[in-house]
């Protein structure tokens, strides 16, 4: 029905991540005080969640979650909950620790982190397509989480729904998401490493020989790069700002993006959406939950025309 915002189904591992600013990362062996402490919500698949639901999208999520019991799962689940975000999906993992991750930012907004992942969490099987998919206008999936997220993403794209992978770890040249998706965002240095060339469009054009899906690569403050219709090579510009913090600003260009697609957006109104969305994300602290409300993007574009 017209009018009524596109719901869109992430799918991930979300993260508890304690975040500290430092004015530069400790030697190996010693210690730093920190100027500042958070506790937020993150993953890839949720910090995108977080966007789509401040622009405006309906969001629900799937994917495994730590056990009932254990204090981070709950610390989600409201986060999510205050977003809008249904939760409804989530598999909970008795005995399991949901993911934990520690998170260095300095000055020039660049961050180091670790994170803890409990290896059996990959095991989790989703809900039925049927329920995950009902009233679903696109898919938006964490490359890293295509042991229990290809079968989906291969039946969305049988039911005609666009299926968008974030990339930021290097794939298999046989990884099922690879054909499973409609569309591969790529981190720059990830695409490299999949396709075994350190250039980012002969890297994206040999995967083009691999899927028939598009193909981009994130570059940060250097913008976007995506083979076109035709085979070309386009470029959709960053907008420059002054960055504090980049930590979640990939994700948030994802989720901004799988939102202009399901909007209606061509893909070069979706990219330059999302640049818009990274770039405002850029411009303050708090990873994924410093993403921006859907008045801020476009009074942003507005002023960029």
């Amino acid at each position: 029905m017209a009018g009524i915002a596109p719901r869109i189904l992430c799918i991930g591992m979300p993260v508890r991540d304690l975040i500290l600013r430092v004015e530069a990362l400790p030697e190996r062996g010693s210690k730093a005080n920190a100027s500042h402490l958070a506790e937020i919500c993150g993953g890839n698949a949720l910090n995108a969640a977080i966007a789509i639901a401040r622009l405006g999208g309906r969001v629900a999520f799937a994917g495994p979650m730590g056990d009932a019991r254990e204090t981070s799962s709950g610390f989600i689940l409201a986060q999510m909950a205050q977003e809008g975000i249904d939760s409804t999906h989530i598999v909970r993992m008795p005995g399991l620790s949901t993911p934990v991750s520690a998170i260095m930012i300095e000055p020039s907004g660049e961050r180091t982190l670790t994170i803890y992942r409990d290896p059996a969490l990959w095991t989790v099987k989703l809900p039925e397509a049927d329920a995950l998919l009902a009233d679903c206008q696109a898919v938006l999936v964490e490359s890293r989480c295509a042991a229990f997220a290809t079968s989906l993403g291969a039946e969305a794209r049988r039911r005609g729904i666009p299926v968008i992978v974030g990339v930021d770890r290097a794939m298999a040249l046989q990884d099922g998401l690879l054909t499973a998706s409609s569309h591969l965002l790529f981190a720059s240095a990830e695409l490299q490493e999949t396709a075994g060339i350190a250039d980012d469009g002969a890297a994206l054009r040999r995967l083009a020989e691999l899927t028939p899906a598009f193909l981009a690569a994130t570059r940060g403050p250097r913008g976007t790069i995506w083979l076109n219709e035709a085979g070309a090579l386009e470029e959709t510009p960053a907008f420059p700002v002054q960055a504090v913090d980049t930590l979640g600003a990939g994700d948030v260009f994802h989720g901004a993006f799988a939102l202009g697609l399901a909007e209606g957006k061509d893909v070069r109104g979706a990219m330059r959406f999302a640049a818009a969305a990274a770039a405002l994300k850029c411009t303050r602290h708090g990873g994924g939950p410093a993403a921006p409300q859907r008045i801020e993007v476009e009074e942003f574009l507005r002023d960029r025309r």
